[in-house]
């Protein structure tokens, strides 16, 4: 289970506090007492997806089918200091995201690590 603090709930609202999206997915996130894989899947649920995996399983693999994109140099020193604002602008332009998972997936990418969650992309480029 990866575990979202309040503290650092509030650091996201204040950084993402132009979107609406990512702001309704940090109350829920912050309604699941920070368990950012049970939000998730709310989420996923609430836009229609049907996620046949445990919880924690199926956020790993959303964040790993988006890690092209997410691994992208531009970001990266962003999410190394838990900044998603960027990234976030950045999704946003692309309609194949559910916008309103990008949120509880780029705080997982953070909390597993950019460059940790970047190394197979890395040694396969």
């Amino acid at each position: 289970m990866t575990t979202v603090t309040s503290k650092e709930i509030a650091q996201f609202r204040s950084q993402l506090s132009e979107y609406p999206l990512a702001l309704q997915a940090l109350d829920i996130i912050e309604d699941c007492e920070g368990d950012l894989e049970d939000a998730a899947m709310t989420l996923a649920i609430r836009v229609g997806q049907q996620p046949e995996r445990a919880n924690s399983e199926w956020l790993d693999t959303l964040a790993k089918n988006w890690r092209a994109i997410i691994c992208q140099q531009d970001f990266r020193s962003a999410l190394q200091n838990s900044s998603i604002k960027e990234m976030m602008e950045h999704i946003k332009a692309m309609p194949v995201f559910p916008s309103i998972l990008a949120t509880p997936v780029l705080i997982y990418v953070i909390k597993q690590g950019i460059d940790n969650f970047c190394e197979p992309f890395d040694s396969v480029k």
